[in-house]
């Protein structure tokens, strides 16, 4: 039986179920002022089946749960894991299902938010799934590594998975709602111009200025370095990590030499693997493979390291520069940008690459989905003409990828090439481009 005291805490977490008739209210407090719609909101919840959702800090998994659950106000019974008090009392789940069963029978809907906390997390959901209490179970994580053991196997069947980045520019394209392909065009170049420098995190976004961005970036990566870095990773070595990452951020698009990063952070290089599977597993950065398609002329060994967003890798070399066609680093910010809405879309059963020949030909991006391959060149240039680039055609004529397009800043257009769709697109396009690749 859980203690009098988390049985106290939990009524301090759920007003809403003591006091119903402010139910609306108490919950219309926990959602931002501007609300943007997900992508994900499609999703369709199913009883006994827990639904998982993951992703990097503050990237809007609370507030999606919480825009959803208003339906089921006040029968909505929560739990935030990061809560010590709470984390011990419910170590035991047949212990909370049975709270669940004895006080709380009338709930319709539970929430279990950070739940990267809990020592046995997965085992925690698959004992709340298992106990068949017909009624959603919504669960977030900041991070999936201390899920990852036990969620692959014991969660298999019992839990859905979904990925929750920053805003894509889809969605904030949906969410500006213009009237007219003209006005959705400049509105597009607005939003790009802003993920581009500062990313596309929800509060940092909605922000006013742009030091009250700059804060509120700069609070993000502090957070993660100085707080889940050295407490819930237990990272020893916090200044090396944060020297991994300033790394990392002025390597973007590059092939990363890991051996070499050892050296500088001073660590060995299995720290430096390890490191970068915590980054990894925590959303900030994503590594890429090289597409290898079995023809011998690829180098098959060094990956790219991307971020998930543009924002964190600016601030932690902080350089917040809008002007974008001066900075020298712009065709970086684009491919990582590129990279980023790949990402967001990218379904879990496909891959991402890139395409490195022996000979020194490359492919920024090429997507592995449904059997079929997709490239896409990224190119920060005002292109006036239709001309494929030389090393897109060695691609081409190696692999004939179903489609292949260039992304550059001004030309719209497609492209004659045998056998595979080609075209020129600009960020505009590209949302476009990836929902005709993934059906969405």
């Amino acid at each position: 039986m859980l203690g009098i005291e988390v049985r106290n805490r939990i009524k301090q977490l759920n007003p809403w179920v003591i006091k119903p008739e402010r139910a609306g209210e108490l919950i219309n407090s926990l959602l931002p002022a501007i609300y943007v719609h997900r992508d994900i909101e499609q999703t369709h919840t199913q009883a006994n089946r827990a639904m998982l959702v993951v992703g990097p800090r503050q990237s809007g998994k609370s507030t999606l749960i919480w825009h959803f659950l208003q339906q089921f106000a006040p029968n909505i019974l929560f739990l935030n894991m990061e809560d010590p008090l709470l984390r011990m009392g419910c170590s035991s789940v047949v212990d909370f299902v049975e709270l669940l069963r004895e006080q709380y029978s009338f709930i319709k809907a539970v929430f279990i938010d950070e739940i990267q906390h809990m020592e046995e997390a997965g085992l925690f959901v698959k004992g709340l799934v298992d106990a068949k209490l017909n009624i959603p179970i919504w669960v977030t994580g900041s991070s999936s590594f201390h899920l990852r053991s036990r969620t692959r196997e014991s969660l298999a069947g019992r839990a859905t998975r979904h990925r929750l980045m920053p805003f894509s520019v889809r969605e904030l394209i949906s969410h500006a709602d213009p009237v007219n392909p003209v006005s959705a065009g400049h509105m597009c170049e607005k939003i790009v111009a802003h993920q581009l420098v500062f990313g596309s995190y929800p509060a940092v976004y909605l922000a006013g200025s742009p030091d009250e961005k700059q804060t509120l970036l700069n609070d993000l990566v502090e957070a993660f370095i100085l707080r889940d870095a050295s407490d819930l990773f237990r990272i020893k070595r916090v200044d090396a990590f944060r020297k991994l990452l300033t790394l990392l951020a002025g390597q973007i698009g590059n092939l990363v030499n890991f051996s070499e990063l050892a050296s500088i952070c001073n660590v060995d290089v299995g720290t430096i693997n390890a490191y970068c599977e915590i980054l990894e597993e925590s959303h900030i950065v994503k590594k890429t493979l090289p597409f290898a398609g079995g023809k011998r002329r690829e180098i098959i060994k060094a990956p790219k390291v991307f971020f998930i967003d543009n924002g964190i890798r600016n601030q932690l070399l902080n350089n917040f520069s809008t002007g974008l066609y001066l900075r020298t680093d712009k065709g970086q910010l684009l491919e990582n940008w590129v990279f980023t809405e790949i990402h967001k879309s990218l379904p879990f059963q496909s891959t991402l690459k890139f395409w490195h020949s022996k000979a020194g030909a490359e492919v920024d991006f090429v997507i592995e989905h449904a059997g079929k391959t997709y490239a896409l060149e990224v190119k920060f240039a005002s292109l006036k003409k239709t001309k494929i680039p030389r090393s897109a055609w060695s691609f081409i004529e190696a692999y004939r990828p179903e489609k292949l397009a260039i992304l550059n800043m001004t030309l719209e257009h497609p492209a004659d090439i045998k056998q595979t769709e080609g075209t020129f697109i600009t960020p505009y396009g590209l949302p476009q481009w990836l929902a005709g690749i993934f059906q969405i």
